[in-house]
């Protein structure tokens, strides 16, 4: 796209372009990308190293006052919700030229492109790594509020007791909060190296620290949810402690009580000679009752000694 004027005409020529800011959009999947990349006349060796290669961590250089990184971000969906696919969005970025390239279809550029043709200002390098790394910051503010819902929810069916949260939903949201804390602690990275580098050309100075300072914002949100959603899952493993727990003490006082029982019925089981009410009517009846007996002293006993007072 060509910009100025408070207006974005879209081109399909990488070269010329008119006297405007240009911001051109490229796919690393068309056959002539590379090629054009490699004698692109504005770009520093460096900075076409940083495009076309096949190395994916985040990362960033300035070369004879052209900026170049390597960001992440989702790769565009039909579910928005979805993230569990990271793609790469590599930029280099001169004076009077952006120019974005991605070999899989990335979200924030359709919400760029979506933003200059609605009249986005655009006139200068700045304004264009503002709005590029802005529109990922915002996308990924968004995916951490409605994260954030769900944590809330989960934790509000916990206190309540109505439908807790099962250990799969927990796994899924901490896996869709790590991938945001790397994402963004990788973007982090990228603009405090910005910031030490003492070949940043001036204009970006201020922009790079405000993107800087928004980034570690989003970060410790991030990572606030994530102590949030670590509380929560302390929460539910002391319940199910508390509750194997209680399960076991009322098993080992029913096996108490029962052991005394037990152990009656397997002295009148004995076949020998001279057990008592043998040859007696009513001798069942009578084991039956020194059986209740048992148990009932073994209850007064640990009633006593304190087992029973929980």
């Amino acid at each position: 796209m060509v910009l100025g004027d408070g207006e974005a005409r879209a081109t399909e020529e990488c070269d010329g372009g008119g006297g405007g800011f240009r911001w051109l959009h490229l796919s690393l999947a068309h056959q002539g990308t590379t090629s054009w990349i490699e004698r692109a006349p504005d770009l520093p060796a460096g900075v076409k190293e940083l495009l076309l290669s096949a190395d994916n961590h985040q990362r960033a250089l300035v070369d004879d006052g052209v900026v170049g990184c390597v960001l992440h971000d989702f790769e565009r969906d039909f579910e928005l919700t979805e993230i569990s696919r990271v793609g790469v969005l590599r930029f280099a970025l001169a004076p009077s030229l952006m120019i974005t390239a991605r070999l899989h279809p990335i979200r924030s550029a359709d919400l760029v492109r979506q933003k200059l043709q609605r009249g986005a200002p655009v006139a200068s390098a700045p304004a264009a790594l503002d709005l590029l790394v802005g529109t990922i910051s915002e996308m990924v503010a968004r995916i951490g509020r409605d994260i954030s819902v769900e944590v809330q929810k989960a934790e509000d069916a916990f206190l309540d007791g109505h439908h807790p949260p099962g250990a799969r939903n927990l796994i899924g949201i901490r896996r869709r909060l790590a991938q945001l804390h790397r994402l963004l602690d990788g973007m982090r990275a990228v603009f405090r190296r910005l910031e030490e580098d003492e070949e940043l050309p001036e204009p970006l100075v201020a922009t790079v620290e405000k993107l800087s300072q928004r980034l570690q914002a989003l970060d410790s949100d991030t990572i606030a949810i994530q102590s949030q959603l670590r509380l929560l899952r302390e929460d539910m493993d002391i319940q199910e402690a508390q509750r194997t727990n209680q399960n076991l003490y009322i098993l080992s006082i029913i096996t108490a009580l029962l052991l005394p029982a037990t152990l009656v019925t397997g002295l009148f089981g004995m076949n020998t000679g001279g057990l008592p009410w043998a040859a007696t009517p009513l001798g069942t009846l009578y084991a039956t009752l020194l059986a209740l007996a048992a148990a009932g002293a073994t209850y007064l006993l640990l009633r006593r000694l304190g087992f029973m007072r929980r």
